[in-house]
């Protein structure tokens, strides 16, 4: 068997595969919030944070880790796992001593991981992608580095604040002698890696290529954004290694949970990359969507093309290559505004109610923007609204619910044109995705057949798979078994509206292009 583990934002998850019987065993997961209070963390972070901080408790991810693999030991025999790697929030950063790699190799049994680990945190503290404090050292970067372009061209994306690069030169800015005091910088899938190898483990492509730091072209890091970053940097981080290889075997500690001592640890990776994996869509051609409180979207790709206009980010495919990620702050978040403000429930947004209104939307445009966007970057406080008279007054709501869904997805097939991939077939994830009627909207503006997967966690599902392949399965055999699709899921596109929405992202881009709101 091989097990994935992911650390998402609340919950820690552990998944076991079986290849053989092409089953997922068991499945378990540790709840931040609920499950361990002592740490004051009911979303999954620190509450409070100042001027965008955003960070969570190390601690707590080790304590989640034993509780959960106390857990799965009590319902399968660990010592049937292979190999396991796993995936954690990207862009997540833990800052450890000199003492990190002796204390893991001294691991009791008899102790717990935080209790054991705990001194060896040079901060106590991890920043987490929700962090929005480094607006100042994002521009610092970009200046010492040559500009956004440059950036762009070398790591995949602008800096960005929640990325682990700005967030350690502020560590180094604010707080220069525990900076001095940290051996190693890793992030949390690397982290997690280490303390179940009992060894240093090195970061993978998919995560690293999240931090602002790693060069795409050469999986290595930039010299010259490490030098933007803070001194000493390089020393301060694990190697670069293919996410499809070994770290080495797992910790004698790990042995009371069952393990045996010849498992190995694989590499970990972020959970974008991972969930690319889980939802078998690592060949360029298939794209996948996630409709969650922000909407996701990302694909394989060919090559380390970059995104002109900053917006989109590229990463490693843990199956080799690269992979686009843009998000969309107002995926679920503006969809539930609208809905409370017309006052209507879901039912209008499915096929019944989308049947009141034609594709197109006789042209009738909004740029679904109820708050703040990062693609397109607009500070908006509502959104805009072009059309006929009864449409702008907000009389008629099914002509406002489908200028919604048709702007999000027009805005999402516009913003990520630039990867160049045709879509073959887009897998919908999210709790969106169960909607018919949107489901319809997506396959008809990118005319493409979607499906919907049968797929609880797909983060740790990928982690799974990850690791079957390190030990040597067949990854793309592993995903046809794995990478199931719901019954009766697959909507086609219906070919006659492909006229209709070609001429809709033209006039939804001349809006967008118009609005003064947004911020170049």
């Amino acid at each position: 068997m091989f097990l994935g583990i992911d650390s998402s934002t609340q919950s820690l998850t552990g998944l076991l595969i079986d290849p053989a019987t092409g089953q997922i065993v068991q499945q378990t997961s540790v709840n931040f919030g609920s499950e361990l209070p002592q740490f004051g963390s009911p979303s999954g972070f620190i509450p409070g944070g100042k001027d965008g901080e955003v960070h969570g408790d190390p601690q707590m991810w080790l304590e989640a880790l034993d509780l959960m693999l106390s857990r799965l030991s009590a319902v399968a025999d660990l010592s049937k796992v292979v190999a396991i790697a796993g995936s954690g929030q990207q862009h997540g950063s833990v800052y450890l001593d000199a003492t990190f790699n002796e204390r893991l190799a001294a691991l009791d049994a008899a102790g717990t991981l935080s209790g054991q680990l705990s001194p060896a945190f040079s901060r106590a503290t991890s920043p987490i992608w929700m962090d929005t404090s480094t607006g100042a050292e994002c521009a610092e970067i970009t200046a010492a580095a040559g500009g956004d372009e440059m950036i762009r061209k070398i790591s995949g994306s602008a800096a960005i604040e929640r990325f682990t690069g700005p967030q350690i030169r502020r560590f180094f800015k604010t707080d220069p002698e525990s900076y001095a005091r940290t051996a190693r910088v890793h992030l949390i899938s690397s982290f997690l890696a280490s303390v179940l190898a009992g060894k240093d483990a090195a970061i993978d492509p998919g995560d690293g290529s999240g931090m602002n730091l790693m060069d795409l072209a050469s999986s290595d890091w930039s010299d010259l954004l490490l030098d933007a970053t803070a001194p000493g940097l390089r020393a301060k981080l694990p190697a670069v290694a293919p996410t499809q290889s070994i770290t080495g075997t797992i910790a004698p500690y790990f042995s009371k949970y069952g393990f045996s001592s010849s498992c190995k640890v694989a590499r970990f990776t972020g959970d974008n990359p991972a969930s690319l994996v889980g939802m078998g869509a690592t060949a360029p051609g298939n794209i996948v969507i996630s409709l969650g409180t922000s909407d996701t979207f990302f694909a394989a790709m060919e090559g380390p093309k970059t995104d002109p206009a900053g917006f989109g980010h590229v990463f490693g495919n843990p199956a080799g290559g690269f992979m686009s990620l843009i998000c969309f702050r107002n995926g679920s978040l503006a969809r539930e505004a609208l809905r409370d403000e017309l006052g209507v429930d879901w039912s209008a947004f499915d096929v019944e109610g989308l049947a009141l209104t034609a594709p197109g939307n006789a042209g009738n445009r909004m740029l679904p923007f109820f708050g703040p966007e990062i693609t397109p970057r607009g500070d908006f406080d509502g959104p805009v609204r072009k059309g006929d008279a009864e449409f702008e007054s907000g009389a008629n709501p099914p002509v406002q619910i489908r200028a919604l869904l048709e702007g999000q997805f027009l805005n999402m097939r516009l913003h990520s044109q630039w990867i160049g991939v045709k879509a073959d077939r887009i897998r919908l994830t999210g709790g969106a995705s169960q909607n018919n009627g949107i489901a319809r909207l997506v396959a008809d503006i990118f005319q493409a057949p979607v499906e919907r997967l049968a797929i609880g966690n797909s983060a740790a599902l990928g982690a799974a798979l990850i690791a079957a392949a390190a030990a040597g399965e067949d990854l793309a055999k592993l995903q046809a078994v794995f990478c199931t699709t719901a019954e009766d899921s697959r909507i086609e596109p219906d070919r006659s509206t492909a006229a209709v929405y070609d001429e809709a992202i033209v006039s939804y881009a001349g809006l967008l292009k118009s609005n003064p709101q947004l911020i170049s």
